[in-house]
């Protein structure tokens, strides 16, 4: 079985490290701290050229493959969060959860200054939800650019080496050794999970999702096939994940059966192109669409200024009304898979071409 590799050495010399770490304290006020910074980075340098990915690791446990198997500490808090929502979630006497998501990167606590449309939209969703006396979860992503210590990781792609190389949830963060930490991800794995149903709320960026939706999307590709054990392919090790794909893998929906709708909206182009993109990558996540009022696509001030879009959202009631019929028509499907009446014509049929 070979591995490919041969890419650039990304290795850093200590200098460049050490240069690096310090642009993190380029505020003149951290000059009162200078010999305890000089100790950090110094700890800093050590714990990168001696690669502490997961500093604190223990024994996987009983319900794993390889029980005796080490993983990072912070990995198993989550993966057993989401075995407990999972359980909690398929509860018949839980009440109805549906998750909002706005995807927009614009937040009036930092530049602009100014909220997003996406985010009124979303609010006429949840208040809608709450009326049907369902509880929503509120997914804000302009946080990522508004909050401090707020990231998504972008995903490294490990499904492309093999399927099983990829984890649910994924194990590719935090990295300590790279300082690739504060992962946002491990929280929104949990509401994925605890969710009945999910309402995407997204503007057009250049024909395509917002930069910080599409981090999450990427981050959830570990739901559509996902390796929940990652003791069978010993963490990371690419020749045992395709030794194990090759043998025959079972691609487990981890999000599976849960309701969707979607409302995207721009202001000259792409609206259709995003929405069939969402729909398309939902479906395929085997989550349900919730009929034709699920699907929103719409243009708000169509090439007018950006400067009165708010505005025009104002005076856009038809607007207003069809986000309503998407939340409403999510509540219904909801309804419809927890009462057991809903059945997939396609429950039963075996699928020729998993991936």
């Amino acid at each position: 079985m070979k591995i490919m590799t041969g890419q650039i050495d990304v290795t850093l010399s200590e200098i460049e490290f050490k240069k690096r770490m310090r642009e993190k304290f380029y505020d003149p006020s951290y000059k009162t701290v200078e010999t305890e910074l000089e100790k950090v980075i110094h700890v800093a340098w050590n714990n990168y050229i001696e690669y502490h990915r997961s500093p604190i690791v223990k024994a996987a446990g009983k319900n794993f493959s390889d029980p005796q198997f080490k993983l990072a500490s912070e990995w198993l808090e989550t993966h057993f969060k989401l075995k407990k929502a999972a359980i909690v979630q398929k509860k018949s006497k839980k009440k109805s959860k549906i998750l909002v998501i706005c995807g927009s990167p614009r937040n009036d606590q930092t530049c602009p200054g100014e909220m997003s449309k996406t985010f009124r939209l979303a609010k006429i969703a949840e208040k809608e939800i709450h009326a049907a006396n369902f509880e929503c979860d509120f997914l804000d992503l302009s946080r990522l650019t508004s909050e401090y210590g707020k990231v998504i990781h972008p995903c490294k792609a490990c499904v492309s080496t093999a399927m099983p190389l990829c984890n649910w949830p994924c194990s590719c963060y935090p990295n300590h050794a790279l300082e690739q930490t504060n992962d946002w991800m491990a929280e929104i794995y949990e509401k994925w999970t605890t969710a009945h149903g999910v309402m995407i709320c997204t503007p057009v960026h250049w024909y395509q999702s917002p930069s910080v939706l599409k981090l999450m999307i990427d981050r959830l590709v570990c739901a559509d096939g996902g390796n929940p054990d990652p003791t069978l392919t010993r963490g990371k090790d690419p020749k045992k994940a395709k030794e194990l794909e090759l043998k025959g893998w079972d691609y487990p929906k981890h999000l599976a059966g849960r309701a969707f709708s979607v409302v995207v909206h721009g202001d000259a182009a792409g609206v259709e192109n995003l929405r069939r993109i969402l729909t398309d990558w939902l479906t395929d996540l085997e989550l349900i669409p919730s009929g034709k009022a699920s699907q929103v696509e719409s243009y708000i001030g169509y090439y007018k200024p950006y400067a009165t879009s708010h505005q025009e959202l104002d005076k856009d009631k038809d607007l207003q009304l069809e986000v309503k019929n998407a939340a409403l028509s999510l509540v219904e499907q909801v309804r419809l898979i927890r009462s057991g009446k809903f059945k997939k014509p396609d429950k039963n049929l075996l699928e020729p071409k998993q991936k």
